[in-house]
């Protein structure tokens, strides 16, 4: 029975799953640690997490008496801590992550984890969050409603894998096991290519106008959609872009082609059958 939940990394996701623990009725201790003191204050006094690692030492020390480990930070970060906390873990325990890429994850997760006296790893990716971080934005619904993505490893899940995947569905979340090579794929075209292209349209208004009072004035509702994922933090995308880069190298040449595409046919039919298709997909969903 999970009693005790570590989650390393109080931002807006870890933050948000602590929340989410208590809304659904966990009255065990969640401890917390992210090496911003100021994000595990706030986690602290929101409520998220009962209390806080003084050090990455002590949360080691935490770590080998928690039921569960969530993971939440960028991609590297997880890849760090999973070489921590493999050889201090044990059987009975998991380690889980909420990183956005999961091949690289889940790879590792294979050579440091499962097996006899050893934890159990199970990589997840919420589809949940904002374009901006930090555990002040953090929601105990965050994920209600949310896809839960998991590229697991072993192919009969341990019993405390089996009870978190519970919670999760607590949370309000569905959940989804695929493999993580294809899990990379799909994130590529459904979650980082519109990051990039909304990252390469903001910076190009601003390389372009600057801070032309007019651009805000006329843009509009339009504007503000399609450059909403820009404010996103690079600290995190960093890491998405240097462990998914042929997936996402592939989805951007794509559209750089289908732009031209677009480009090339302004005055002809093609450009109707571009928005004829466009119409379509829009309402299959």
């Amino acid at each position: 029975m999970i009693e005790r939940v570590l989650i390393i990394g109080t931002g807006l996701i870890g933050a948000s799953v602590g929340l989410a623990l208590r809304s659904s009725g966990f009255v065990g201790r969640i401890d917390g640690w992210d090496h911003s003191s100021l994000e595990l204050t706030a986690a602290e006094q929101m409520g998220a997490i009962d209390g806080r690692a003084a050090s990455r030492e002590t949360t080691l020390e935490i770590a080998r008496v928690a039921d569960v480990v969530v993971l939440a930070m960028p991609v590297l970060a997880i890849k760090d801590w999973m070489q921590a906390l493999a050889p201090i873990v044990g059987s009975g325990q998991l380690v889980t992550d909420v990183g956005s890429t999961k091949l690289e994850i889940t790879e590792l997760a294979t050579k440091l984890f499962g097996g006899e006296h050893k934890a159990v790893f199970l990589p997840g990716h919420p589809m949940a969050g904002k374009e901006s971080g930090g555990a002040m934005l953090a929601e105990s619904g965050l994920f209600d409603g949310a896809m839960w993505l998991f590229t697991p490893v072993a192919e009969q899940p341990a019993a405390v894998e089996k009870e978190w995947r519970g919670w999760v569905g607590c949370f309000g979340a569905r959940s989804l096991d695929m493999d993580a090579a294809r899990h990379d794929e799909l994130c590529a075209w459904v979650s980082h290519l519109p990051q990039m292209l909304s990252t390469a349209l903001a910076a190009l208004l601003e390389d372009t106008f600057g801070d032309a009072p007019e651009i805000g004035a006329i843009g509009a509702r339009a504007l503000r959609e399609t450059t909403r994922l820009g404010a996103s933090p690079y600290s995190m995308w960093r890491d998405v872009a240097m462990t998914n880069t042929q997936p996402i190298a592939d989805t951007l040449l794509a559209l750089e082609q289908r732009l031209t595409h677009l480009r090339e046919n302004l005055r002809t039919p093609g450009l109707r059958d571009e928005f004829e298709l466009a119409n379509r997909f829009r309402r299959r969903r």
